[in-house]
Order: structure tokens, then C-alpha cells, then sequence
């Protein structure tokens, strides 16, 4: 469903078929799931319908001749017609799923505009067609239009849309796209050059070729990437272009921008096994996860900044946009985290698990899918922060830039301890969209397929089917995995079926953990999966994980965690929230002693189905008044605590306040 890397010549693995994963039960994964089925993708697709809204679909009428009223004129952001495509996707597969007649009747509404929108030489933008016809500029004439942005979300709607449910509308549209693409590339390589922002349009490439058996794509995204850099200081690190893709090393710039490139790269790889840019993607993955990923999954510290890195040409240093700092730069309050670049290192780490078959890459899926993505979205289901921070403090002196925040407008400035969820973000709506595409896709994040077995990623309770070896093995998976680390797979099939079933053993549960099938003890690991071969006809795998609570350091380099802890428990990252703390005690006031024992709780309310954790901290009063830069440290010993810790993905919850991943500690 994700990607189809079945005959992906250097690929070990594929996602499971459309249809084959079922994931179930009150957990948090199949509970976001499940929620974003009924509740996150219609609502989201009533805005996207709104004229008086995101006037999306509204902009696919006006491009294709027909208009609503006086609504004749396109109206939003340019990359609003790449969102809207990111909740089709969504969409066709919630569709697919369901059978929801509202969901399937809005993908009907919807192909029949954006097929209408479609230029008779297969050119499809909704924003240049109807600025053109009215006398302005055409095709690629501005980077800033955003234009391959939006046909990459367009190419992977429509692949996945055939694959959901054999649609092609879409694929038909995406088709005489890419051949309009190879005929451009050719007459116009110096605006692909340019107008490569934010480009999904390598992943989208890759995958079209994958849903149509053609070539003619793969060599496409292979000429589109060879455009992408190589610019020296003409190019920039927001955009990843002051070195040719093969040659990069850092990860700089946009997250958004470098995680679809990376992931797009990836891709390549997969289809072509290019040796250069296998290096390349291998280092830039050593770099990000190595120096400048969040304990949470999040991706991109920096709103505003200076790069000289990824050139490594310090008389060329330039501004970086919510973007990766430097090695270890990693700020708490300020952390910018864009929802879309965290989903962006999903993408790319999938096709990085697809291209080795290595645990680490699924376990740095788990991060994101535990701890960055429900943190994205309200308990709702259907309201949406856009940055992430690690710290949320009270009397900021200064206000925090956060990009489509339009209730700014209408509030004034508010205070720094103070953030709402929004529905809709009025001059950038592209989170929303990729957060409902990731929920969607989820049961497909569980489990890989390859021709001699099955992997097993993600630990969620349901079932998939998978073909091997021409029979049906049949996996299905009982667990209450976070808040608990027993897993429980039963493995059948209907005649004696030889195959290899391979179970991640997270890298965080070290030499912990346990896997048995029927009782007996397994010791073969490849890559960080426990690997059972044998013939199958009905058997259970049992997985025990470690999951007592611990604290987490960060390298001696993270200047702003230095003598502080996070507190984990399996996967989950937790925070100190101030609806937990006694009224006038602040964050800054809390600190956790070396040896804290900390109780588990069952979660409830926006907590059901984690675990809560209850201990006794100290607090030291505030050490310097407020007014004051410095102060003397006080002689007064630490007052013990009561502290309770919740899961930082379901932060900000129960209204404005202080909250804190990280805290010092007290040896």
C-alpha cells in the first residue's frame, strides 16, 4: 500500500497487499486509526469542499472551466492542490476499507474535478492553468508555484488509489502527467532545476512507474534527482541544492524539503541500486538520526537560522527555514518540529527498512508513530498543531513563530503557555492532510511481505494474510503493546506451509528480550529480527518486551538537556504537564532524583490505552526572581514532589499550560 517494492530489483521486502491488514482494539495506534476514519478524513474533506474555506476542490472547478457563483478565480495557497491530493489519499484508502458511502461519494466528486482540471497535453495545476488564462505566465515559471510538489502528491494518490481498489481515474491523470513530465525534462532541464521545492515529486515518479510497469518513469525520477543540486552558491541549504544529491552528506535545510528528498533518493536506490546516491542516503541517515533527531521523532529545529554545512562553504552562509541545525543543535521551547517533516521521516525510513530489511528503521518508525504523530493531532481527531515543541513555558518575553497560526490574527499575541489546536490552518494547510494519509495507512506500517515470509514491524492486535510460496499464512496478533510488553502472534495455515516469519526486537529493549514459538526459546537475529523458519500449520509467537520505566540522557553536545533526563517507558516518551503539577509550582521548579521510582497507572481519558507514571520528584523554588538574569543558589535542601508523567503524544490535551520533555535531575 505504502510502496509496492515487490519488483524493486533491490529491495528485500514490500508492504503487505491492499486489504490484508486488519488492525484492531483500543490501543493507541488502531484507536487513532480508527478515529481518523470516521471523524479526522470527513471532516477534513468538509473543509477541503468549503468554498468559503480551503476553496480546494472549488480551485479544480475554476481550473477546469466550471465555476460556483462568483467563486471564479483561484483562491489559497499554490501547494493547496498537492494537500488536497494527500487527503485523497487518505481518503481512497479509508474508502477502500470502509465502503463509507459519504468518503466514497467525495472521491468521486473529486476525480470527476481534478480529471476536468487536466490540460489536453496532460499538465494539471490549478493555480498556473487559471492565472494563465488569464494572460499570465505558464508552466514552471516560478519555483514558488510549488508545481512539482503538487504532481508528486498527485502521482502517489493515484498509485495508491489503483492499488486500493483498482480506480484508475486518477492513474489515468497522473499518466499523461508523467509523459508530459518526459517531454518537458527533455526541452526544459534548468526549470526542473529549480522548481524542485519540497519535492514529492521524485517519490511520485518511482511510484507511478511501480503501478504501471513503466520504465520510462524510473529514468525520470533518476534525471529529476541528478537536476536537484550541484548549484555551489547559486543554490541554498533550505533547499538542498548547493551540492549534487550523490554528493550530499549533512542533512540541512527544510526538513520537509530534505526528508522528501532523501526519501525520493531512497527510492532510486531501490529501483536502480545506485551506488552513489546509496552512499549518500546511508550518511545523511547516520547524520540526522545520529545528531539531529528529537527523543520524540521530531524533525527540524530551527523556524529561522544560518547554515553553512551542507556545502561546507562558510562564505556562503544561508537562511535555513524550519529547518535542521546543526549537529546537536537542538532547542526545547523553540523546537520547531514541522508535523510534515516527522510523516516526511516516516516515508523515508520505510524505504530505507524496504532497502536493508534492518530493525533500526522500524524502530525509528515506532518513534514517530508513538510519540511525534499523536502529539500532531487533538484527542478530537480532528484538531491540529503544525510545530511540536519539546518545552512549553509561561512569560516567553518574546513570541513564537508558528507557521499557519490565523487565530494570531484575530487574538493578538498570546501568551507563550497558551497554544489551541486549530481545524484549519489558513495560510499553510499541509500538515492536516499528511497526518490523515499516515493514520490511514497505518495498519500498513505494521507489516512487510517478501516472497519466502512475513516481517513483523509495528506491534499492534489484529491480522494480516499474506501468499507465500503459493498458500495463505495467516498472522494474527493480540497484544496491549505500549502499556504492555507481551505480544502474542499466531501463525496458521490451511496445509503445511514453509516460510520465514521475522519479528522486530527494538533496539531500545537491548538483550531483553524474549522470543518463543510454542515454548521454545528462538535465538536466530538477523538484523535486529528474531528470524523463525519452519513449516507452518498453526503455531504462536510470543514476544516479551521490557517495559519498567527508565531515564534517558542525551549526548554531553545537547547543550539545552545538559543534566537533565527524559523519562521512557518502551517506545513512549514522556512529559511533565502543568494539569498535573499543584497550582503556582512551575516546570522549572521540578527535578527528578537518579534512583525515582515510578508507579504505572492505566491511562484514561486522552491517556487510554498508555501507561501513566506516578513518583515523588523534589522541587527547588524558582532560583532567580523574576526581573533578575542571575541569581545566588539557595542553601534550602529540595521539598519532595508528587509528579505525575504523561505520554508526550498526548500533550496539550486538557487545556493551556506548561509542559516539559525534558528535566533536570538530581543525583
Amino acid at each position: 500500500m505504502l510502496t509496492d517494492t515487490r519488483a524493486s530489483a533491490h529491495a528485500v521486502m514490500s508492504s503487505a497487499a491492499p486489504g490484508s491488514v486488519e488492525i484492531t482494539g483500543a490501543a493507541p495506534l488502531p484507536a487513532m486509526h480508527a478515529a481518523a476514519l470516521t471523524t479526522t478524513i470527513p471532516t477534513m474533506g468538509a473543509i477541503f469542499f468549503d468554498a468559503d474555506r480551503a476553496h480546494a476542490y472549488q480551485n479544480f472547478l475554476v481550473a477546469g472551466g466550471v465555476t460556483e457563483g462568483t467563486r471564479g478565480a483561484h483562491h489559497g495557497a499554490p501547494f493547496m492542490d498537492g494537500d488536497f491530493y494527500k487527503w485523497l489519499e487518505a481518503t481512497v484508502v479509508a474508502a477502500a476499507e470502509t465502503d463509507a458511502d459519504d468518503l466514497v461519494s467525495m472521491v468521486d466528486k473529486a476525480a470527476d474535478a481534478v480529471v476536468g482540471a487536466q490540460r489536453a497535453d496532460g499538465y494539471v495545476q490549478t493555480k498556473t492553468t487559471t492565472r494563465e488564462r488569464d494572460g499570465g505566465p505558464g508552466p514552471l515559471a516560478d519555483r514558488l508555484d510549488f508545481e512539482t510538489y503538487n504532481f508528486g502528491h498527485l502521482m502517489t494518490l493515484a498509485s495508491i488509489a489503483y492499488r486500493a481498489s483498482g480506480d484508475d481515474r486518477f492513474l489515468g491523470v497522473a499518466k499523461r502527467l508523467g509523459d508530459w513530465l518526459l517531454v518537458a525534462v527533455q526541452e526544459h532541464p534548468e526549470r526542473f532545476a529549480d522548481c524542485n521545492i519540497c519535492p514529492s515529486h521524485y517519490m511520485g515518479t518511482v511510484e507511478l512507474a511501480r503501478a504501471t510497469g513503466d520504465d520510462r518513469y524510473t529514468a525520470l525520477a533518476a534525471r529529476l534527482i541528478e537536476l536537484h543540486g550541484g548549484k555551489g552558491r547559486a543554490g541554498s541549504d533550505d533547499n538542498q541544492d548547493q551540492l549534487a544529491a550523490a554528493d550530499q552528506r549533512v542533512a540541512a535545510g527544510h526538513a520537509v524539503r530534505a526528508n522528501y528528498l532523501y526519501a525520493g533518493m531512497t527510492d532510486v536506490v531501490l529501483e536502480t541500486g545506485d551506488p552513489a546516491l546509496r552512499e549518500a542516503i546511508d550518511s545523511l541517515w547516520d547524520d540526522l538520526v545520529g545528531r539531529k533527531l528529537y527523543i520524540t521523532g521530531g524533525c527540524g529545529a530551527l523556524y529561522d537560522g544560518a547554515s553553512p554545512d551542507a556545502a561546507q562553504d562558510y562564505w556562503s552562509v544561508t537562511k535555513v527555514h524550519q529547518s535542521y541545525g546543526r549537529s546537536y543543535q537542538l532547542p526545547q521551547t523553540t523546537a520547531y518540529n514541522e508535523s510534515c517533516a516527522s510523516i516526511g521521516f516516516i516515508m523515508w525510513a520505510w524505504r530505507m527498512l524496504a532497502l536493508t530489511g534492518e530493525a533500526r528503521f522500524a524502530d525509528e518508525i515506532e518513534r514517530v508513530l508513538l510519540n511525534a504523530l499523536p502529539a500532531m493531532i487533538g484527542a478530537d481527531a480532528m484538531t491540529y498543531l503544525y510545530t511540536n515543541p519539546l518545552r512549553q513555558v509561561r512569560d516567553l518575553p518574546y513570541e513564537l513563530r508558528r507557521a499557519g497560526d490565523q487565530l494570531r490574527a484575530t487574538e493578538g499575541v498570546r501568551p507563550s503557555h497558551v497554544r489551541p489546536r486549530q481545524a484549519f490552518m489558513d495560510s499553510s494547510f499541509c500538515c492536516p492532510p499528511n497526518i490523515a494519509r499516515a493514520l490511514a495507512e497505518l495498519p500498513y506500517y505494521v507489516y512487510g511481505t517478501a516472497p519466502d515470509g512475513v516481517w513483523v514491524h509495528q506491534f499492534v492486535s489484529g491480522t494480516m494474510a499474506a501468499e507465500v510460496d503459493g498458500g495463505t499464512l495467516r498472522l494474527e496478533q493480540t497484544t496491549a503493546y505500549p502499556a504492555a510488553g507481551s505480544v502474542t502472534i499466531r501463525v496458521t495455515a490451511d496445509a503445511p506451509l514453509r516460510a520465514a516469519v521475522r519479528v522486530r526486537i527494538p533496539g531500545w529493549a537491548g538483550d531483553e528480550a524474549t522470543v518463543r514459538v510454542d515454548g521454545e526459546a528462538i535465538t536466530a537475529v538477523e538484523h535486529g529480527y528474531a528470524v523463525i523458519e519452519r513449516e507452518w500449520t498453526d503455531a504462536t509467537i510470543t514476544l516479551e518486551l521490557p517495559m519498567s520505566a527508565r531515564l534517558v540522557a542525551a549526548h554531553h553536545l545537547v547543550e539545552e538537556a545538559t543534566n537533565q533526563v527524559a523519562v521512557m517507558r518502551g517506545p513512549i516518551v514522556y512529559c511533565l504537564e502543568e494539569a498535573d503539577l499543584p497550582e503556582g509550582v512551575g516546570i522549572e521548579e521540578v527535578y527528578l532524583p537518579r534512583g525515582i521510582e515510578l508507579a504505572e497507572v492505566a491511562g484514561d481519558g486522552p491517556f487510554e490505552g498508555y501507561t501513566v507514571l506516578e513518583g515523588v520528584a523534589r522541587r527547588l523554588p524558582r532560583l532567580v526572581a523574576s526581573g533578575h538574569l542571575y541569581g545566588e543558589l539557595p542553601a534550602a535542601a529540595p521539598a519532595e514532589l508528587p509528579v505525575r508523567l504523561v505520554p508526550y503524544g498526548r500533550w496539550g490535551n486538557r487545556g493551556d499550560g506548561e509542559m516539559s520533555v525534558w528535566l533536570p535531575v538530581i543525583w
